[in-house]
């Protein structure tokens, strides 16, 4: 079992940054790629970024590509999310989930097992 808390989700306005974590507890993170997903009210849970076991290769949606940063420390099992330039269509319930098979790096959310509880993450223009 792996349990895993989301933070720094909060209001900010279009053009602030935000970093959220997620720190995990029961097991080590370092032989699972790590993900973060967002879903905003009436609409399906997305992909956001994705980081490989090393931290050595990450992937993003193309709507947060050159704004947001997935970066991830296995030696305090936490995972990061800097945000920048955020838009109001980035305004969301934020999710990181840890991967089910270990090695393997994926975008959907099939592809992940364990999942925190969320952090809001909401941008005003």
């Amino acid at each position: 079992q792996v349990q895993l808390v989301e933070s720094g989700g909060g209001l900010v306005q279009a053009g602030d940054s935000l970093r959220l974590s997620c720190a995990a507890s029961g097991r080590s993170i370092d032989t699972h790629a790590l993900g973060w997903f967002r879903q905003a009210p009436g609409k399906e849970r997305e992909f956001v970024a994705a980081i490989v076991w090393s931290g050595r290769r990450t992937v993003y949606a193309d709507s947060v590509k050159g704004r947001f940063t997935i970066s991830r420390d296995n030696a305090k099992n936490t995972m990061y999310l800097e945000m920048n330039s955020l838009k109001p269509e980035d305004t969301a319930i934020y999710y990181c989930a840890f991967g089910t098979i270990p090695y393997i790096l994926g975008r959907r959310p099939n592809d992940y097992t364990y999942w925190g509880q969320g952090t809001q993450v909401t941008v005003s223009s």
